[in-house]
């Protein structure tokens, strides 16, 4: 068990920039601020970063991993998504996501979803939603300058950058296993976070 409680080791988490939010902070996300930096970013409190990944794992092991979808239009999310749904037998959705893809059961790509899980619920504004239209509650990754619309259940992090996507992602493929029973309490998966991150 990391210090404190934690999935990880305090340091651990600093050190992939998990907390780093932008210079703006909506309304939506002051719950999950910790302060504001003398550079104008706002930081996200660490505990509650800790706290909500568990809360999502929870959730996310309720469902057939199959129907559990992850999109990530950003560049950075591909890496982390696709191993995140290597790991735990996820659907995943990279790149574009082309409209239609939940809601219209003509369409050839159309994939039916329990859960969608999502790197940015503003780039990927068209999952959202699709998900939300039709029921599908959906997880999001966000950052101090997301709106929480639609979303049901928030994970706040750095949604930008690759090491924290890559620590977002590995932390939440390993907590999910364990909530299925897959692997121990305190069990590990056997790949580090950096097998998660999508190379420069």
């Amino acid at each position: 068990m990391a210090e404190e409680g934690l999935l990880i080791p305090r340091e651990r988490y600093l050190s992939t920039g998990i907390h780093i939010g932008s210079r703006v902070k909506t309304g939506d996300m002051k719950k999950f601020i910790f302060r504001c930096r003398p550079d104008g970013l706002w930081i996200l409190d660490l505990s509650k970063i800790d706290e909500r990944i568990r809360i999502a794992a929870k959730f996310l092991a309720r469902f057939e991993p199959e129907k559990i979808v992850v999109v990530s239009s950003r560049g950075y999310g591909r890496v982390p998504v696709e191993m995140f749904c290597r790991v735990v037998g996820a659907t995943p959705v990279i790149g574009r996501f082309v409209p239609g893809t939940f809601t219209n059961p003509l369409y050839p790509g159309h994939i039916e979803a329990d859960v969608v899980l999502v790197v940015d619920p503003r780039a990927d504004a068209q999952a959202v939603s699709e998900a939300s239209k039709i029921g599908i509650p959906v997880v999001a990754l966000v950052s101090t300058d997301n709106s929480l619309a639609n979303v049901d259940l928030a994970i706040p992090a750095n949604n930008k950058g690759r090491r924290a996507l890559a620590a977002v992602f590995w932390l939440l493929a390993r907590q999910v296993l364990r909530e299925r029973g897959d692997i121990p309490p305190d069990g590990d998966i056997p790949y580090k976070i950096e097998d998660f991150e999508t190379p420069l």
